[in-house]
């Protein structure tokens, strides 16, 4: 058995008789550049036992492109390792990401027949490319998530053979969120994910799914809390691997906070453009700059928002990735919308990109045509409302032929936004309020995906808008109410909730949501009427 030791983790989680997570990690030491540790035994040379661990370590960060080199690497070392082709299998499966395109599917499947072909020498190997065979397995007719339901059935078959196994119980648990039901707002999978985790910390506490797959299992806004020792040592385990420094970020965005979202993401995207080849930028500088615009905006520092989104703009390519896609697309989108700028969110240009592979990515293109119809519609401009809101319903139609099951749900929410602001600014306010109302019941039905901070502009928010300008302040209140419980410390939810408050005659949550927006933007960077609106809210009711 090939140990690859990555980095020397001093930190203990102390875990409580019902294992959750503790309140803090303890520092440990550190060396740069490496992965934490990962013990995989298998029967190929003595001369790539080090090099495999790594490359499994790197899939379990989600580093595939890097995991891939490094199996392509031990398959020219030792052209009969078995396992090597399992792993080029696994680093195009992706399960938290978008599904594979056809060409990686036929690349893994390729890499399936490989490894079968090299004769694995013991059952646990056999029972691995099993496994991730299951997936790739009649991939022409079989839709994703059947086919990831396929391999989570595997994996765990893989786990019960080999009880001692930490990577088996990793990539288990892996498999089980990858198939948790995104409507499901007990999170059953997530808890069982996570528990299955925090057993394993027990087993390998420096091994790198263990951390990096907690976070995913309890990046909700049920269980976040759980998830905040790991966040604060996943560092400490991989110092300088871009998806290592922004994971945490998870965690922290779904708590609202966001001085460490900020951090985490500097660092991610710094490492991201260190590591990216010289001819694409890395999907994981688009991801973590996203978060980073993100975060600056909710407190208030748009000069800083737009200092990243003008480097992202400026990169001429990006790795071709789903994450590149909606990195762009995302943060382009929210610099006007968080801020209240519709014209400025009517005039946005979609696929400022032109060399990216826009036509692969339908769900994300239509947030910049839902930018603009938001945009255009709350700006008087119902043609070009209009026209985007058509060309949303096209891009809709797209993505549910993609097969995907839980895009068509977010694009459907966002077209019908588009919708009711062109509703009412035609002037049919009850129609356009039953058709937000809509729209916004569509959104809440499913959690937010790992890919963004946060919705590009929270239906429930839009929803609070209009209820505010038809003059019924208190349902305007439980909107934006119901969408800091899902993104609590957001801008734009807490200013909603606390003019809806102070509208409606309630001085106690008038003077809290002021208070707690007056906190979170506390060092902004720009002028922001809604800080003063609330300021002087304050200085009148508190005197």
């Amino acid at each position: 058995m090939f140990l690859y030791r990555a980095t020397l983790f001093l930190g203990v989680l102390v875990l409580t008789l019902n294992s959750s997570f503790a309140e803090s990690v303890i520092n440990s030491q550190t060396a740069k550049g490496l992965l934490g540790i990962v013990e995989f035994e298998t029967s190929c040379s003595d001369s790539v036992g080090e090099d495999f661990n790594r490359g499994v370590a790197l899939l379990h960060h989600m580093m595939y492109k890097q995991a891939e080199q490094v199996f392509t690497e031990i398959s020219e070392k030792d052209p009969d390792c078995a396992m090597a082709y399992w792993g080029l299998a696994m680093t195009q499966v992706h399960p938290l990401w978008a599904p594979p395109s056809k060409e990686e599917l036929a690349k893994g499947l390729s890499a399936v027949k490989t490894a079968k072909s090299k004769n694995p020498q013991t059952e646990r190997e056999q029972d691995y490319i099993s496994a991730v065979e299951g997936f790739y397995d009649g991939f022409e007719t079989k839709d994703h998530p059947t086919r990831i339901a396929i391999w989570e059935e595997n994996q765990k078959k893989v786990m019960e053979a080999n009880p001692n196994d930490v990577d088996a119980a990793a990539f288990y648990a892996l498999s089980h969120l990858a198939t948790a039901p995104k409507a499901d707002k007990t999170f059953a999978h997530q808890k069982e994910s996570g528990a299955l985790l925090e057993e394993l910390y027990i087993k390998a506490p420096e091994h790198p799914g263990v951390f990096h797959y907690t976070i995913h299992a309890y990046d909700n806004p049920v269980l976040a809390e759980r998830a905040v020792p790991v966040a604060k040592g996943y560092d400490k385990l991989a110092p300088d691997v871009p998806h290592a420094l922004h994971m945490p970020s998870h965690i922290f965005v779904r708590l609202g906070m966001w001085p460490e979202v900020i951090n985490w993401n500097i660092r991610s995207a710094d490492a991201a453009k260190r590591q990216s080849p010289s001819d694409a930028m890395s999907l994981h500088y688009a991801h973590a700059a996203d978060y980073l615009i993100y975060s600056y905006l909710q407190k208030g520092q748009d000069k800083k928002a737009m200092q990243v989104l003008t480097e992202l703009n400026e990169i001429a390519n990006y790795q071709d990735s789903f994450a590149s896609a909606y990195g762009i697309a995302g943060a382009q989108a929210r610099y006007p919308l968080e801020r209240m700028q519709w014209e400025e969110a009517a005039a946005l240009k979609p696929r400022t990109h032109e060399n990216f592979e826009w036509g692969k990515y339908p769900q994300y293109e239509a947030i910049s045509y839902f930018a603009q119809g938001i945009g255009a519609a709350r700006s008087g401009n119902i043609e070009l409302a209009e026209t985007a809101l058509a060309k949303l319903n096209a891009l809709y139609d797209e993505t549910v032929k993609s097969g995907d099951k839980y895009w068509p749900v977010i694009v459907d929410a966002d077209r019908q936004s588009v919708a009711a602001w062109i509703e009412y600014a035609k002037g049919d306010k009850n129609k356009a309020l039953a058709m937000m109302e809509k729209a916004a019941d569509t959104e809440d039905s499913v959690d937010k995906h790992p890919v963004t901070p946060g919705a590009i502009l929270p239906a429930r928010d839009l929803l609070g808008d209009m209820l505010i300008d038809m003059g019924k302040p208190a349902m305007a209140l439980v909107a934006y109410e119901k969408s800091l419980q899902i993104s609590p410390n957001r801008f734009y939810s807490l200013y909603g909730a606390g003019y809806a408050a102070e509208l409606s005659g309630n001085s106690e949550k008038a003077t809290k949501y002021y208070q707690e927006l007056i906190n979170v933007a506390a060092n902004a960077d720009s002028p922001r009427p809604r800080v003063d609106k609330a300021k002087e809210y304050l200085s009148k009711n508190q005197s």
